[in-house]
């Protein structure tokens, strides 16, 4: 598949392809479980990530956290859709759910799937429904 152009409007399976393509490049020496992940910002921009694994696990960057950090990088502070691909087709983890929170639209979607067929589509704000709030 070729990559979409910048703004080119993606399917879930656009950015579930990216998020596979780029999990390859995740450096997961410890867990042996590589992650990538491909987030679209409110621009229609995506941004991808990979988890970096650390001896000192305290250290590790979770994928889908990686691709927000590009996202910011970039100049963007919202996010609607993220894919996920793990071998299993699991969720991000509790840490990488409050990230998300912070720059979540309130239709944020997440795609998870383990890039053979196994696939679960969720509301972001499901995932994460008494998120941590400074406003409370």
């Amino acid at each position: 598949m070729d990559k979409p152009s910048i703004g080119a409007p993606r399917t879930e399976a656009d950015l579930i392809a990216l998020a596979a393509r780029v999990q390859a490049n995740a450096y997961a020496k410890y867990s042996d479980y590589p992650v990538g992940a491909a987030l679209e910002d409110d621009r229609g921009r995506v941004f991808l990530g990979v988890n970096v694994e650390n001896i000192s696990f305290g250290g590790t960057l979770c994928a889908e956290r990686s691709a927000l950090a590009a996202m910011i990088t970039a100049g963007s502070r919202q996010w609607h859709r993220i894919a996920v691909v793990t071998r299993d087709g699991n969720t991000p983890c509790g840490i990488c759910r409050q990230l998300l929170a912070e720059f979540a639209a309130p239709d944020a979607v997440v795609f998870c799937t383990n890039g053979e067929g196994k696939s679960q589509t969720y509301r972001f704000w499901d995932l994460l429904p008494h998120a941590f709030d400074a406003e409370l």
